[in-house]
This record gives C-alpha cells, sequence and structure tokens, in this order.
C-alpha cells in the first residue's frame, strides 16, 4: 500500500510528538531488531526509530533492510531518526485521510 502525500504528511504530524520506541545500537539492524520492529509496528502502526551513528549510506542501509524485512513504509527520515508505519489489518488504529 502506497502512502499518498495527504497521508504522509497526516502521519509526521502525528509521529512529532513521539518518541522513539527501538533505539539501534553498534550492531545497527539485525534480525532481532526486526522481529521487536514487527511487534512495534503490529502494537503501534507508526514507530519511530533512532539509527545507530555511521554515515549517510549506513543509515540508508538500515533503513531499507527494515522497511525490506516489516513491510513498513518509510514514512520520514530526519538525521538519525526515521518514522515507520504498517497498516494492522486486523484492528486499525489510526484513521488515515484520504
Amino acid at each position: 500500500m502506497a502512502l499518498s502525500p495527504s497521508q504522509r504528511r497526516y502521519l509526521r504530524s502525528l509521529a512529532h510528538d513521539l518518541h522513539p520506541v527501538i533505539l539501534l545500537g553498534a550492531k545497527g539492524a539485525t534480525a532481532a531488531v526486526v522481529k521487536e520492529l514487527d511487534v512495534a509496528l503490529d502494537r503501534h502502526e507508526l514507530v519511530k526509530v533512532k539509527l545507530s551513528g555511521g554515515d549517510k549510506d549506513e543509515r540508508a542501509a538500515q533503513v531499507a533492510f527494515l522497511v525490506e524485512g516489516t513491510g513498513a513504509e518509510d514514512v520520514q527520515r530526519i538525521g538519525h531518526v526515521v518514522v515507520l508505519f504498517r497498516r494492522n489489518e486486523d484492528e486499525p488504529k489510526l484513521a488515515l485521510p484520504r
């Protein structure tokens, strides 16, 4: 499901007050992190992740690994923080604008 620009804008506004749920350490994105992120996305739908240090390319690779592993949408990236969204089909929690 691709997000429209208005849906991305809405999700960015909701994510503004969120604190990071997942904090990546020195090992970066691993299979265990993907598993925890999967649980967090099921529970919250909209999740902030604080990436580990490294250059821009390394952080982009971490985000790609997390998105591919969970099937989430990359809503926003600012520095070391990325906002991810995945709709919970069984129990949707956020109402998205059309």
